[in-house]
């Protein structure tokens, strides 16, 4: 048996290849390019790989052209996390020397010492991989949108109080197209002030407003007209320029996120797993993509649902030392998997008699908030998985049956 580890880099790639003993039986230096993946495709042949034996390779990350390379075909990749890769390093050099040779050897010795405890990179289709890289840029997308208002909100608060409390009442406050618009046209506070009906009128219509000018525009008149503090003339300017700046910010980083989430309404519904991922109270198209986006479609992924309870940092963790024992929930998860499932639990709260109640439970035995949605994630993702497999559309009734009805199937 012959093992592969690859260290990666910018532009150049360190190969080790050993065999069973732990023997070096090959290194290379090669590039980033067509030709560098052909020279290490050529090595790894030389020494026996073919399409129906391929040699096991273990590299530091999951995404790439090389990874793209190497997945063609029956081959296993296995992403070992760079924290797991420092652990093993110690363990063939106290001195704890590090070179770029040195860590490809040991990427291999871990495939040949310990590839039954690490999972191989899932087997996933082209559609389900192209669903997750729509979901999670528009996840990022979409976080990024908020950091920006977050700024602006800041900015706002050190010279234009008014425009905070004149956006107070709509939702997603400073994200909205009428805020932009407004601000764009009354970047400080005076100029707000000045602002006619017509003008205030005008900027909603631009950014798409259609009902209720009139009565919007009013009420913005009458708070930016109102009595507020102010900064000298010429520092309300120079923040107005500031304000401008990250205003453009915030406009790219809106428009990438509705971009980006239309893409995703016209690849998710293509998948075959997005009517039963739908199915589930709490889960709309991009929540419910996110969450495909996490487990993929490769059905050998886990074994069971406690492995992808565990995944997503639903389940608890139990530590035991002698007389003592803990058991607290999950710090090493997908953290993507995770926020989308903190979304999903909170909806369904709402969306679900049967989760409503389960939560409602899990507060009375004394769960606070968060430990409660956590335990309704870890139920609502077990029974996910269930229909996938299954492939089952979500019941209602079976997820959360009733006293009678649990009474009525135990006696069936």
């Amino acid at each position: 048996m012959i093992y592969c580890g690859i260290d990666w880099a910018e532009k150049t790639y360190d190969v080790a290849l050993v065999d069973d003993s732990g023997q070096l039986l090959a290194k290379r230096h090669i590039t980033d390019n067509a030709a560098g993946y052909k020279i290490l495709l050529d090595l790894l042949a030389e020494y026996g790989d073919t399409q129906e034996n391929p040699i096991p390779i273990a590299i530091e990350t999951s995404r790439g052209l090389l990874v793209a390379v190497l997945r063609t075909g029956k081959r296993q990749v296995f992403a070992i996390n760079p924290m797991a890769a420092a652990r093993y390093r110690d363990r063939h050099s106290v001195s704890r020397k590090k070179s770029d040779p040195g860590d490809a050897l040991v990427l291999a010795n871990i495939l040949r010492t310990d590839m039954h405890a690490h999972r191989p990179l899932p087997q996933d289709s082209d559609l389900a991989r192209a669903v997750a890289v729509l979901a999670r840029a528009q996840q990022d997308a979409t976080w990024n949108r908020q950091q920006i208002a977050n700024q602006l909100r800041s900015l706002l608060r050190e010279y234009y109080p008014s425009a905070l409390a004149a956006f107070e009442p709509w939702k997603n406050g400073l994200c909205r197209a009428e805020a932009r618009e407004v601000l764009k046209a009354a970047p400080t506070p005076s100029r707000a002030a000045r602002l006619t009906r017509a003008q205030l009128q005008a900027s909603l219509k631009r950014a798409g407003r259609k009902r209720g000018m009139e009565v919007e525009a009013d009420r913005l008149r009458e708070v930016f007209r109102a009595d507020w503090a102010h900064q000298p003339p010429l520092v309300e300017d120079a923040l107005g320029k500031q304000m401008l700046a990250l205003l453009g910010q915030l406009e790219a980083a809106a428009k990438a996120a509705d971009d980006l989430a239309q893409a995703v309404e016209e690849t998710f519904p293509q998948h075959p797993d997005a009517e039963i991922i739908l199915s589930f109270p709490g889960l709309a198209t991009q929540l419910g993509a996110r969450v495909l986006a996490e487990l993929g479609d490769d059905r050998t992924r886990f074994a069971d649902a406690r492995g992808l309870k565990a995944y997503a940092g639903a389940s608890p963790i139990t530590r035991a030392s002698g007389k003592k024992s803990s058991i607290t929930r999950r710090w090493v998860k997908n953290d993507r998997l995770n926020h989308a499932g903190y979304l999903w639990a909170f909806s369904a709260i709402t969306a679900s008699p049967g989760a409503k109640a389960h939560y409602r439970r899990r507060r009375d035995h004394g769960d606070w908030h968060a430990a409660a949605q956590r335990n309704l994630f870890n139920r609502m993702i077990g029974q996910l998985y269930h229909c996938i497999k299954q492939r089952r559309h979500y019941d209602e009734a079976l997820a959360f049956p009733t006293p009678q009805d649990e009474l009525g199937m135990a006696a069936a």
